[in-house]
């Protein structure tokens, strides 16, 4: 599996932006799809994930609320719409792929196909 993140680029405090993570190689639909991040000198972190079919999902407590994660299977893509941003969410974003398992967790070492990730820079 190949995945290509997009969308990132700078942003004023407060303002939006839409990720997507365009997939190749193999159908999305059978992956539990996760977004990372990694802010400058930190660690990568967990932002959200969702199930085969989005019907699940979960959010980092710093972004629930103003994040939200969504798949389109038919054109094996998932989206990540970042509302309300602020400096600290500064970072590179990452898709990543889970399989197998259908569990939704937040331990990047969990996720086997990573993108390439795109910068995202919220100025205050």
């Amino acid at each position: 599996v190949q995945l290509v993140e997009s969308g990132g680029g700078l942003v004023p405090a407060g303002g939006s932006l839409r990720l997507s993570c365009a997939a190749s190689g193999r159908i999305l639909s059978s992956y539990v799809m996760g977004w990372f991040r990694q802010p400058p000198g930190k660690e990568r972190e967990f932002v959200a994930v969702c199930s085969w079919n989005g019907g699940r999902t979960s959010y980092s407590d710093s972004v629930k609320g103003r994040f939200t994660i969504s798949r389109d299977n038919a054109k094996n893509a998932v989206y990540l719409e970042m509302d309300s941003l602020i400096p600290e969410d500064t970072a590179v974003y990452y898709c990543a792929a889970r399989f197998p398992g259908h569990e939704l967790v937040a331990d990047y070492n969990e996720y086997t196909y990573w993108g390439q990730g795109t910068q995202v820079t919220v100025s205050s």
